[in-house]
Order: structure tokens, then C-alpha cells, then sequence
């Protein structure tokens, strides 16, 4: 079955996620972006030659507003991958289809029937009861920044889906959102101390462009022939990986209610999937 390809996505995003919360202990989150990004724009630029996709735009204002999103939901992320329980970043990070759903009933006009704000309401409880345990320590705000990727990153996958519907190449998009971040988390790392790429380091920044670019490579094919609520459904294995990761290299240990938050995301999660692929722009 096609839609599988998103559980070898989902593995390959909580690798990312591990080589991240690695070189966060050398690296900050933009020089981590910017070496992510980089390596990226290198790949892509070498996959559009190939494909004969042209670098011209004829959506610049959106591709804009697709790099902005995504560099600042990316940083987010990675800032949270730092702070907290790898489970619980990667958990809030995946709130963004519950935003998304937002997005489109505020700027497509799509009508939020009564289950789906039911829906989208058991996913905030779901929040607050992740959130809770964090509320008492040093980690409420690498709790509210977790959860503040996913409301940008909602805005950005409503982007990438606005592109998508008007025919622009997902080459093409990918490249723009990873020029748009290379040069910005560039410009951000002038503003801190840049640290020297050892052996170690280079293998742990190189493991999360290499991940990711495979996990997206894994997700696009799932999404592309796969069943689009499958797929979008199998992306919260995700979750399971990252707390696997969690439990057997930190001890990360959440409680119970912590656990009973995450289940309420998930369950949001695929309920606003399902109504996110009822827009036009998502329809196969």
C-alpha cells in the first residue's frame, strides 16, 4: 500500500528530530536551519536542472509568504527539539493540521461543521493537557515555542496547498522555501557566535538534511499515491517514533496525562486532515 510511504517518512522525521536534539548541544537552531537548508537548496537546484523545471515564479508574493512561514516554523522547531521531551515537541509541532483547518475556514471560505469544531476543541484540551506539566517548570516555553511552530506551520502548508492548486511545481516551492531560509538563518547566524563543523558535528547537521530531504521525498510519494487520509493518518507514527527515540537515548519519561493529551491530538489531528482534504486544492 502506497500511503506506508508516510510511516518510513515518519521514521525519517524522528531521526531528523534526534540529529537535532544532538547538535543543539554544539549548534544553535539557526546554524542548524541554515546547514539543513543549505544542503537542501543543493540538492533541489540539482533536481530541477535534471527536471527541467525553470527557477522563474509566477507566484512570488505567495512563494514569499511560503519561505517566511516555513524558515520561521522550521526555527521554532528546532528551538523546541532543544527544550523539551523530543515526544512532546514533535506532538506540538503536529498540531499544525488543526491550524490548517483554521486557515482554510478564514481565508477559503470552508464552512467548519459542528463535528469538526468538536474536533478542533479536543485537540486544544489535548494541548493544554501536554502543556500542564510544563506550566510548572522551566519548560513552558519551549512548550508555548513547540506549539507556536505548529500555528505557523499550518500557515505554511496552507501556502504550500494554495501553490499547488494554481500549478506551481512542488520542486519549485521546495527550492524557494529552502533559498528563502538559507539566507536568513545566514543573516541570523552574523548575530551570534558561529561554531567551527567538526567531524561529529558535520555528521549530525549533514543527518538532518539528509533525513529530512528523504522523509520529504517519502511523504511526497505517499501523498502522491497513496489515500490522502491514510497517509495524512500514518504521519502521527511520527509521535511513536519520537517517543521510542525519547525513552531509549534520554530516559524521557511523560505522564499519564501528558500521554492522554497526545491521544487527543492525534485524534484532532486526523479529523482535521479529513476535512482539510475536502478543499478543492487537495483533491487528487
Amino acid at each position: 500500500m502506497q500511503s506506508l510511504w508516510m510511516v518510513a517518512a515518519s521514521l525519517l522525521f524522528a531521526c531528523m528530530g534526534v540529529c537535532v536534539k544532538l547538535a543543539a548541544t554544539r549548534y544553535s537552531a539557526p546554524e542548524i536551519v541554515f546547514y539543513r537548508s543549505a544542503i537542501s537548496l543543493l540538492l533541489m537546484i540539482g533536481v530541477m536542472r535534471l527536471s527541467g523545471i525553470g527557477f522563474a515564479t509566477p507566484q512570488p508574493r505567495i512563494q514569499a509568504f511560503r519561505g517566511a512561514s516555513g524558515f520561521v516554523s522550521l526555527l521554532m522547531y528546532f528551538y523546541a527539539i532543544a527544550m523539551l521531551p523530543l515526544a512532546t515537541a514533535v506532538t506540538l509541532n503536529y498540531t499544525s493540521p488543526i491550524f490548517l483547518a483554521i486557515y482554510f475556514a478564514a481565508f477559503s471560505g470552508m464552512r467548519l461543521s459542528r463535528g469538526m469544531i468538536a474536533a478542533l476543541l479536543t485537540g486544544f484540551v489535548g494541548v493544554i493537557l501536554l502543556l500542564r506539566p510544563t506550566l510548572q517548570s522551566e519548560q513552558l516555553l519551549g512548550g508555548l515555542v513547540a506549539l507556536g511552530s505548529g500555528i505557523v506551520s499550518g500557515l505554511a502548508y496552507f501556502n504550500v496547498r494554495e501553490l499547488g492548486a494554481r500549478g506551481e511545481p512542488e520542486a519549485r516551492t521546495v527550492f524557494y522555501f529552502s533559498l528563502f531560509a538559507t539566507i536568513c538563518s545566514a543573516a541570523w547566524m552574523l548575530l551570534y557566535e558561529f561554531h567551527p563543523v567538526d567531524l561529529r558535528g558535520g555528521l549530525l547537521l549533514f543527518g538532518v538534511a539528509g533525513f529530512a530531504t528523504l522523509a520529504q521525498l517519502c511523504m511526497t510519494r505517499a501523498y502522491k499515491h497513496g489515500k490522502p487520509i491514510v497517509t495524512a493518518s500514518l504521519a502521527y507514527t511520527a509521535i511513536v517514533f519520537a517517543s521510542l527515540f525519547g525513552m531509549l537515548l534520554w530516559e524521557e519519561v511523560l505522564a499519564p496525562g501528558a500521554w492522554f493529551g497526545i491521544a487527543l491530538i492525534v485524534i484532532s489531528g486526523i479529523a482535521a486532515s479529513r476535512v482539510s482534504r475536502a478543499n478543492p486544492a487537495e483533491q487528487d
